[in-house]
């Protein structure tokens, strides 16, 4: 497909500035705030915290609505008898 991973140099965050806001928002608001006794409650914590980031939490950049709001996970099944004209 052609697409080919671009490197920063080290110590320059300003390089790719969207991870590195999302890496502080998760470091702020989840791993600085809790104390995990396995990796596997770190895993449910933080699955857990990226669905309400994605699904629900508002986004200043988008309007403050979430990035995949819910009414897009809510779609009808398609049933297979609709004809197309």
């Amino acid at each position: 497909m052609g697409v080919t991973p671009l490197k920063i140099y080290p110590g320059s965050p300003w390089e790719n500035g969207y991870n590195e806001r999302f890496n502080g928002t998760l470091r702020r608001e989840v791993l600085n705030a809790e104390w995990f006794a396995s990796t596997q409650q770190a895993q449910a914590v933080i699955g857990q915290w990226l669905r309400q980031y994605n699904h629900i939490r508002p986004h200043h950049a988008l309007g403050m609505r979430p990035p995949i709001p819910e009414t897009l996970l809510e779609k009808p099944p398609k049933s297979g008898t609709a004809k197309g004209g």
